[in-house]
């Protein structure tokens, strides 16, 4: 995967400060690294997309049944529900194409891992988001959080054994090793 492995920091209403880690949003890549998200590690995330005015942390309870690719969009089976994004070149069919413009919109635009600062600077939650080709959310990953039990319950103190997915899917994507600051914080602050 692409990548500047340069991070900035912004300031989004809602969110805090977030400090920003790109990644090239190829078809292949993104597609590897949701594969993996939800065939390897669906029992240590919770994911939905973030809009102004809904969150949607999804927590499954069994592995996805079938994941697979179809004219640009990923598809996640659970069995009684799934989820499509579309991740990759749309075209629609040769009886329906989509509008090229279209298509653009729907495709994923911008890729980032991300952590969220606290207001004292240090690392408060971490996670992989996506947008569309208008920068408008299509899914948060929420990663394993030191600070939280699996069922989002606040910790007295931190696990850090928790962000072994974030230190090897940052190595991995982005070639980054593990941060200390990552290990810096003492709790989570909500926006």
């Amino acid at each position: 995967m692409t990548t500047t492995n340069q991070s900035f920091i912004v300031e989004e209403p809602g969110n805090g400060t977030l400090e920003i880690f790109p990644l090239q949003p190829d078809e292949a890549a993104l597609t590897a690294l949701m594969t993996e998200l939800f065939r390897d590690h669906w029992d240590k995330i919770h994911f939905g997309p973030l809009i102004q005015g809904a969150v949607f942390e999804i927590k499954v309870t069994q592995p996805p049944q079938r994941i697979g690719m179809l004219d640009g969009y990923l598809t996640v089976d659970f069995g009684v529900w799934h989820f499509h994004l579309c991740i990759g070149e749309h075209k629609g069919s040769k009886t329906r194409p989509v509008d090229p413009e279209l298509a653009r919109h729907r495709r994923t635009g911008r890729a980032e891992f991300y952590r969220r600062l606290n207001p004292d600077g240090t690392v408060g939650s971490w996670g992989i988001r996506l947008f569309n080709g208008k920068g408008e959310n299509q899914i948060y990953i929420f990663l394993p959080n030191p600070f939280l039990t699996d069922e989002m319950k606040f910790r007295r103190e931190p696990d850090w054994s928790r962000l072994e997915l974030w230190d090897d899917l940052r190595q991995r994507y982005l070639g980054l090793p593990p941060d200390p600051k990552d290990r810096s914080g003492r709790t989570m602050f909500h926006g």
